[in-house]
């Protein structure tokens, strides 16, 4: 793998435990800003918990994406790679579109560079 590729899935990586940090311990007020949400939405116990329970499946991710990049060698790390930066790319396009656009920057955008500096 490149060191342009490696440096953006380190990016996609990093950039997923921050969206977890902000989905599981920012203040509402952030959180509704942020996500594009009313605030009186966010302060519900249910929103809270849709949130953190969100936040769990990026900081995964995030962290699944930087294990790959020390556990994986070879064709195995460039194939993995594509496939979680793939799949960041899906998710940020599903939630530019059902969400906030800013998800087309935030994630669907870094997840569509690493996966072109991958294949490319």
């Amino acid at each position: 793998m490149n060191l342009f590729a490696t440096i953006m899935m380190i990016i996609l990586g990093v950039l997923h435990i921050a969206i977890m940090c902000l989905e599981m311990f920012s203040k509402p007020e952030t959180q509704a800003n942020s996500f594009d949400m009313p605030l009186e939405f966010v302060k519900q116990p249910e929103a809270q918990t849709a949130l953190k329970n969100q936040g769990i499946y990026n900081g995964v991710l995030g962290i699944v994406i930087l294990l790959s990049l020390v556990m994986v060698n070879g064709a195995a790390s460039i194939a993995v790679s594509e496939l979680l930066a793939g799949f960041v790319l899906v998710v940020g396009i599903y939630g530019g579109l059902t969400a906030t656009r800013k998800i087309f920057l935030i994630q669907a955008l870094p997840g569509l560079i690493a996966l072109l500096s991958l294949i490319l």
